[in-house]
């Protein structure tokens, strides 16, 4: 099966006012991580009040999940030795909107911060990143156009940004929506073959649309560091084992396509308006209701995800993944997702209920 990777970023905050707190160079020179590393499993994010982490090439989900639980146990011991707390939540619950947390002293990201500074003002928003192995870029572009349809069901699943600046945005992902609002970004269009992705991504940067590829915001894209399809629509879990319930799934995909392709399976159509609604009413309701599957058809939400692991069955059979995935998959939906329960604590005892939430539960 395919080797996977997974990047998570987390929020620094403050244990006592529940706000973001700058202190990302301090927590990761605390973890020390780059020492063995050479700097690859711990990075810079755009905002200091944000360290993202990321989990060497694995091959099993075990791995990956073990990997996880190690990353977050290290950035969570650095964290607390300079007085503040991970939170793996895709939004603060609370933020002082009035001074903008600093932006990382990197040229990149000084220049975003003069293109959109708006934007990233409001950038306090963290993802989590599934990396799939692909033989080529050619086979990676087949597998993002048949991987599209799915886009909206992901981001259901993996909703836990329900909150900002101290009140509920009525969606379960409110990251998709801030994200969104990036030159690129969204679900990818579908593409002819590589050559046509490539010469549409040259043309945005010949444009001065983009600085440079990493800007292409996507939900997902080929990677252009690793030899991947990389998965960004979901936000990042609240529990390590649902990150590793979103990486199984996301390999399946991966996988499923792969087989279709190379069966040569016509690609199945859908309306880019629709595709795009799709999204939104998923970053809206989460799986609280209704999602669009990838036939165009309103269903209950349980009923995608149940469709869903009929689509990626035997890819999960192959790879062994079945029984843990589909497990993991039934409890999300008995017990809802990171949203529904910030939701939950927020309802019951205001901002601060989520910010203690999702400090607790993001620590092993």
């Amino acid at each position: 099966m395919a080797t996977i990777g997974v990047e998570e970023e987390y929020l620094l905050l403050d244990p006592v006012t529940g706000l973001p707190v700058p202190f990302a160079e301090k927590v990761r020179t605390a973890a020390d991580l780059g020492r063995l590393t050479g700097g690859q499993e711990v990075q810079d994010e755009l905002l200091q009040a944000q360290v993202e982490v990321a989990t060497p090439v694995c091959h099993s989900l075990d791995e990956a999940g073990g990997h996880l639980l190690r990353l977050r146990h290290a950035m969570a011991s650095a964290a607390e030795t300079h007085g503040c707390r991970i939170a793996a939540t895709a939004t603060p619950p609370l933020h002082d909107t009035q001074r903008a947390p600093a932006v990382t002293d990197h040229a990149r990201y000084r220049a975003m911060a003069v293109q959109a500074p708006q934007l990233v003002a409001e950038q306090l928003v963290n993802g989590m990143h599934v990396h799939v192995a692909v033989p080529g870029r050619e086979a990676g572009v087949q597998v993002l156009n048949r991987l599209r349809l799915w886009l909206p069901a992901l981001t259901a699943m993996s909703a836990n940004s329900p909150l900002w600046d101290g009140h509920d945005t009525g969606f379960a992902s409110w990251r998709t929506v801030v994200f969104g609002r990036w030159t690129v970004a969204g679900l990818p269009p579908a593409f002819r073959d590589v050559e046509d992705y490539e010469r549409r991504v040259e043309h945005l940067l010949e444009c001065g649309l983009i600085s440079d590829r990493g800007q292409l915001y996507w939900q997902a894209r080929l990677s252009e560091r690793y030899p991947t399809v990389e998965v960004r629509c979901p936000d990042v879990q609240l529990f390590a084992d649902d990150a590793v319930m979103l990486a199984g799934v996301v390999r399946a995909l991966v996988e499923t396509a792969l087989a279709e392709a190379t069966a040569g399976a016509a690609v199945v159509g859908c309306a880019p308006e629709l595709l795009q609604a799709s999204l939104w009413h998923a970053a809206r309701h989460g799986l609280s209701g209704t999602l669009i599957d990838p036939g165009g058809t309103v269903r209950r939400a349980g009923d995608v995800l149940y469709e869903l692991l009929r689509h990626t069955a035997a890819s999960l059979e192959e790879s062994g993944d079945t029984r843990e995935v589909t497990a993991l998959v039934h409890r999300l939906l008995r017990r809802g997702t990171g949203a529904d329960l910030q939701r939950a604590a927020f309802a019951e005892g205001g901002p601060h209920a989520a910010v203690d939430l999702v400090v607790r539960e993001s620590s092993p």
